[in-house]
């Protein structure tokens, strides 16, 4: 495994981290609770220290999952835990609440499924334009410097966000949609978080198993499934991505004796992202993490990797079908 020490903190995290969306069961089907309690320790012992979840993963089973799974680990000092604020739900949906009241509540919610007592990244989940930014900000702050959270983070937000948050509190991390498929933040966003000295923290780096290597064309999603309504996998879109990542596929086999997987990974992380959340909610879909440690793409690799994307996909779309709504006056 690699490792990094996160700016401005002594934490030395894993550049891997399990994502646990899945594993809440919203939008992924279901869950199974022992097989995904197996799945995080099948991390852990791959040397992954960071579990990524929030509060709306399953609208609080994640973090029960996650907080059941370490205790029963009893390695806490030695495991970093990240979760989230700021999304609130009702019979109506999902929607955004950066408040200073909905972000302490969040927190103490959070402690108690996880079973510990500090959060060692915390996450505004989206940014929401109905609060002023130094609401949410110095709210943040207020927990960093309690000593209930170990850094500060922001989910979601543009460069233009970052540095308004940032006249009112440190922030150490930024969690954005980055993989292969989905660029851009190349834009502004990677700029920022370099020049700033912000670890970025990608997610989504297969895109919602488009990159795993194993995704057909004939692959149906079952009841709540978000790829029901992710454009990438709707008709000609569909097709080209399928397209694009199977011939992704040669090349990681011709060039590199590896998998898709692990190559989608690497090329996030070789990219200038400090953290890639690699999403799983079964044992052995941790076994590849291995192979995406240790090695770069390098040069050439990133040229025909650029080349096959020009080439399949002319009908690109981004992630943007995830925003959660802002919550209604």
């Amino acid at each position: 495994m690699e490792y990094t020490t996160l700016p401005g903190t002594d934490m030395r995290v894993s550049r891997i981290a399990l994502g646990t969306w899945a594993i809440g069961g919203w939008m992924w089907g279901g869950t199974d609770e022992k097989t995904s309690v197996q799945t995080i320790h099948a991390a852990l012992e791959e040397g992954i220290n960071l579990i990524d979840t929030a509060p709306v993963y399953g609208f609080g089973r994640s973090e029960e999952i996650v907080g059941k799974a370490l205790h029963e680990y009893n390695n806490r000092r030695n495991i970093f835990i990240s979760t989230k604020a700021c999304l609130a739900w009702d019979d109506r949906g999902v929607f955004r609440d950066a408040t200073r009241g909905r972000i302490k509540k969040d927190l103490e919610d959070s402690l108690r499924r996880l079973q510990t007592d500090y959060i060692d990244i915390y996450f505004v989940h989206w940014p929401d334009p109905r609060v002023p930014a130094e609401e949410t900000a110095e709210a943040m702050k207020e927990l960093f410097y309690e000593g209930k959270i170990r850094a500060v983070g922001v989910s979601n937000y543009s460069s233009d966000q970052m540095a308004e948050f940032e006249k009112f509190s440190p922030l150490h991390l930024s969690q954005l949609p980055y993989n292969l498929f989905e660029r851009g933040i190349e834009a502004a966003e990677t700029a920022y978080c370099r020049d700033r000295n912000i670890a970025l923290m990608a997610y989504g780096v297969l895109c919602r198993g488009l990159l795993s290597g194993v995704m057909r064309s004939d692959r149906a999603f079952a009841g709540d499934d978000l790829r029901n309504h992710d454009p990438k996998f709707q008709g000609d879109r569909f097709r080209q991505y399928l397209a694009a990542a199977e011939k992704l596929a040669e090349l990681a086999r011709d060039r590199y004796n590896r998998g898709l997987l692990p190559m989608a990974v690497r090329w996030v992380l070789d990219q200038g992202a400090e953290i890639a959340v690699w999403g799983a909610r079964r044992p052995e879909q941790i076994t590849p993490v291995r192979d995406a440690v240790g090695w770069v793409i390098g040069d050439y690799g990133r040229r025909q990797i650029r080349k096959i994307l020009n080439q399949t996909i002319t009908d690109p779309v981004g992630p943007e079908f995830m925003a959660p709504a802002v919550r209604e006056a």
